[in-house]
């Protein structure tokens, strides 16, 4: 008699802290699904692969700026980016970064994180190159620091950016 009640309360024990790791499983979930979770965030600055192009080649730099999260299936976020160059190719102000060529201030409404790749897209509102409201726009970037990528593409355009401070975080959680 003594082992069947050791037996059954043992069962019973097991099945009380089954039953409450159910539960802190389930909160946790909900938890997810009114908080959310980041699927890719970072900042810095990046060096734009060749520059304005030819036929002058000015460099130009850009201050980035993204996050993105998914609350139960809807994503959010934000993304910003400010391009600037030099005034003149060669000579005094060369080395200036004081002309703004660009700026993008966009909503992320998609997001798709794989390995250490997300893609975002949503609409953004663009001065300077590729100017225009409500312009559709991918930016993918590639998690990491110094030498991590971030393309850029909008307005029919395509940004090949390096980035030299900072970093990129994508979420392999999704």
């Amino acid at each position: 008699m003594r082992k069947h009640i050791s037996f059954c309360r043992v069962w019973l024990g097991i099945l009380v802290i089954g039953m409450a790791a159910i539960e802190l499983s389930a909160a946790v979930h909900d938890q997810d699904e009114v908080s959310g979770h980041i699927v890719a965030r970072g900042g810095g600055t990046t060096i734009i692969q060749g520059g304005s192009g030819a036929p002058q080649f000015l460099p130009v730099i850009t201050t980035i700026a993204f996050h993105a999260e998914k609350v139960g299936g809807t994503v959010s976020g934000d993304f910003e980016c400010l391009a600037v160059a030099p005034p003149s190719p060669n000579g005094p102000g060369s080395g200036q970064f004081t002309v703004n060529v660009m700026y993008v201030t966009a909503t992320i409404t998609g997001a798709q994180a794989r390995g250490n790749l997300a893609t975002l897209t949503g609409s953004a509102t663009i001065t300077g190159i590729a100017a225009g409201s409500n312009v559709p726009f991918t930016l993918v970037v590639r998690k990491g620091g110094p030498g991590a990528t971030a393309v850029l593409t909008a307005g029919g355009l395509e940004f090949r950016e390096i980035l030299v401070e900072g970093s990129f975080e994508v979420s392999s959680n999704n």
